[in-house]
């Protein structure tokens, strides 16, 4: 059981060369998930409001603390629930951790799922708009760019459709158009390249790379790991909500390959530290 929760330090601290984009220290995040079913929105209020709920805890993270260099590329890979995705989230700021130390430098741009950020009813046009809005771009400068997010996306017959009329693929190809309109100084990846064509994925790799010549921090969450191994800097491993290896992305995917085969879940007691993160 965890005890209460302590004060979380978010901190900005504004973009800077040879340095950290990204330090986490003891982040952990817990959720408190009734224990049984309730049918109805009365029954949950009046139990609450008895004291009758019971409640277990779920923790998504657990103790993580990481460091990422600017301009590193880190993938990130572990079993579907080991906390991955919620993870980038911290980082992006879309969730609050329960404890912990979040600093982040310089402007972050997270491109976590499909049609996050953006609204059903309104169209391709109006939610890159809505979109960049969500991430602090003067409308001016989105103007200027629309007509090369158009061309990136290769939607322009669509791009004035209800994005509710959109496939898995095209709203893939919508929000990283949006979420790369203009260079992040770190840029958060999760599994979306997953859903689209071969040649589109291709293309976003492309832009990525060019991002990282640049400069840009690049974080990559994905199952696969060729992917990865092509293009990653170091390897993060997560089991259960914790580091189960970090280092060079060969050796971490050699342990997390041989965890899959294996059937093995390897939880922290057994967990290797591959390569231990140096000091600046």
């Amino acid at each position: 059981m965890t005890t209460a929760a302590e004060p979380v330090e978010l901190v900005d601290k504004g973009s800077s060369h040879n340095t950290d984009a990204v330090e986490l220290s003891g982040i952990t995040v817990r959720f408190s998930i009734p224990s049984e079913r309730i049918s109805s929105f009365k029954e949950y209020v009046l139990r609450r409001l008895t004291g009758s709920i019971e409640h277990r805890e779920l923790f998504a993270l657990r103790n993580v603390s990481l460091r990422v260099r600017s301009g590193e590329f880190l993938g990130v890979v572990g079993r579907n629930g080991a906390g991955k995705t919620t993870l980038l989230k911290v980082i992006s700021r879309v969730l609050y951790p329960t404890r912990g130390r979040v600093a982040i430098r310089g402007r972050t741009a997270p491109l976590l799922g499909l049609g996050a950020g953006f609204h059903f009813d309104l169209t391709g046009r109006e939610n890159v708009f809505l979109n960049a809005a969500l991430l602090r771009h003067p409308r001016r400068a989105v103007e200027r760019r629309l007509a090369e997010v158009i061309a990136f996306s290769e939607l322009a017959d669509f791009f004035d459709v209800p994005i509710r009329n959109y496939s898995s693929g095209m709203l893939a190809r919508l929000g990283f158009s949006v979420a790369t309109m203009f260079r992040p100084d770190v840029l958060l990846v999760d599994e979306v390249l997953a859903v689209g064509d071969a040649a589109f994925r291709e293309k976003c790799l492309a832009r990525i790379q060019e991002f990282r010549n640049r400069g840009t921090t690049i974080l990559l969450v994905s199952h696969q790991t060729g992917e990865i191994a092509d293009h990653c800097d170091r390897v993060l491993w997560l089991e259960q909500g914790e580091i189960a290896g970090l280092g060079k992305a060969d050796a971490v995917l050699a342990q997390y390959g041989k965890a899959l085969t294996t059937e093995h879940r390897v939880g922290p007691a057994d967990a290797t530290q591959v390569e231990p993160l140096a000091e600046p």
